[in-house]
This record gives C-alpha cells, structure tokens and sequence, in this order.
C-alpha cells in the first residue's frame, strides 16, 4: 500500500493538503477470468500494487500525487461465460466515474489519472475523461502499466497477441504475488489465425471487432503463458513504475 493514501487522511486533513495542483490516481482494475493458471484478480491487483509503487516514486520525486482505493468491479462481461467472473454493466460504470469525479471535483485538486489494469475498461475510461472534463472541469488522464507481449526473444512469440493471462501479465503477477500463479496449468492459446491479418487487429489495428474471451480457445486466455518467469515480471514492474513517474511528471506540467 502506497504511502499516498487518500482515504486514511481525515476530511479536515484532506481539505488542507490537496490543492489545485495535487494529482489524484485511481487505480481501476478487474474481478475476472484468467484461465487456469492466474487469480481472478490478476488485473486488480496489477492496477493496484503498480499504481501504488509509481504514486511512491513520484512522491519521491517531487510530486504531489495522492492514490484512491481501487476499483475492483469494472467492465469485465467478455468474460461473462466463466464462473468467478464479477462485472458490472457499462452504464453502471460510466456513472460510478462520474459521480466519482463529481466528488472529486468537490475538493482542491483538479487533476484526476485512471491507472488501468484492465483493457476492458479502456474505451468506457476514454469516454469518462471528456465527460469529467466537460461537466466537472476536471484534467482527466489515463495511464496503465507497461505490458508487452512475448516477441520470441523476450518471452514466447505471442505473435502480438499477448493480451490476456499471457506472457507479461503471467510473468507481473508471479513477480508481485507468486503464490498465486500455478505455471503447471499454463497453456499456449495463441490465435494464430488471426495474425497475418492486416487490419483487423484486437489493439491498434484500422478494424476492431467485438469479442468474448471463449472465442479464441476454452480456457479463455489470449497469448502464452508457458515461458513466464518472476524475473521478467520485476523488469515489467521496473519499466512499469520509471514509464509512470515519467508520465505523472507530464501530467503536471500539462496545461490546456
């Protein structure tokens, strides 16, 4: 737990401490399937334990970045078909951000960050910020943790498909909470089909696609987990808090 715990300051204390320029990061993360080999809180506890190692850094660094309590039920339905899967529906999302933001944008600081686990949540999140920012006159970002997928050389070729309880997010976890990760139940689901496509792509392409995660194999995961290793994970947390203090740094000195 970060040391910028916005919630175990008293109201009193938090109205005197935050300002205009304080910088405030919820993290959001996820209850959902992934696979066999990973908890259902994979991407809360990413979002969570990440946002709270860069909220430090910073801190360190001579910010002034306060942390949220998480927000574990999110958007997770293309996960709907597994058992232990918790989501709630993306309008119960957009007006829990909102009224969120609204309660934020009661106190002195202005600048609210999403810091993402789950890829789920990105196109609602990118929604909620212009919202915040038009009915709120909130600075609203989103930033998430530094995931790539296995190239063949760092990790299984994952032929760019490492997106779900694949190499990084397997390697991240095992580097955070190890006694959580049973690599023996580890498995390639790479949709190789897929691949040589041009332009339909799952991030980043010129189509997108709507999609469940059982599309692409029964255990509901998406890239190859079978290579992870907590090594690889703690150079993924390294990058994940120098890419975070490096961004909050912008986020401050941003001005419309």
């Amino acid at each position: 737990m970060s040391a910028r715990e916005l919630a175990e300051l008293s109201g009193p204390a938090a109205a005197s401490i935050l300002t205009a320029d304080s910088i405030i990061v919820l993290p959001t993360g996820a209850i959902e399937h992934h696979g066999p080999h990973l908890p259902l809180a994979t991407d809360l506890i990413m979002a969570d334990l990440l946002s709270s190692k860069v909220v430090d850094a910073a801190v360190a660094s001579g910010l002034d970045v306060w942390r949220l309590a998480p927000l574990a039920y999110t958007k997770s339905n293309e996960h709907h078909w597994a058992v232990g899967t918790v989501w709630i529906s993306w309008d119960t999302m957009m007006r829990t951000l909102l009224d969120i933001g609204e309660s934020i944008a009661a106190t002195p600081a202005k600048t609210l960050v999403f810091y993402n686990g789950h890829g789920g949540n990105t196109a609602l999140l990118m929604v909620a910020l212009r919202e915040l920012h038009i009915k709120y006159g909130l600075r609203t970002f989103l930033m998430g943790a530094a995931v790539a997928a296995g190239d063949g050389v760092n990790g299984p070729d994952e032929r760019g498909f490492g997106i779900h309880g694949g190499h990084a997010e397997t390697s991240i976890v095992m580097a955070l909470r190890p006694e959580l990760v049973d690599l023996s139940l580890a498995e390639r689901w790479v949709p190789d089909q897929l691949a040589d496509f041009k332009h339909i792509k799952f991030n980043g392409g010129a189509v997108a696609f709507g999609w469940a995660s059982d599309d692409f194999g029964p255990s509901g995961v998406i890239g190859d987990a079978t290579g992870a290793n907590a090594a690889w994970g703690a150079e993924l947390v390294e990058r994940s808090i120098d890419k975070g203090v490096a961004e909050l740094s912008e986020i401050a000195r941003f001005n419309k």
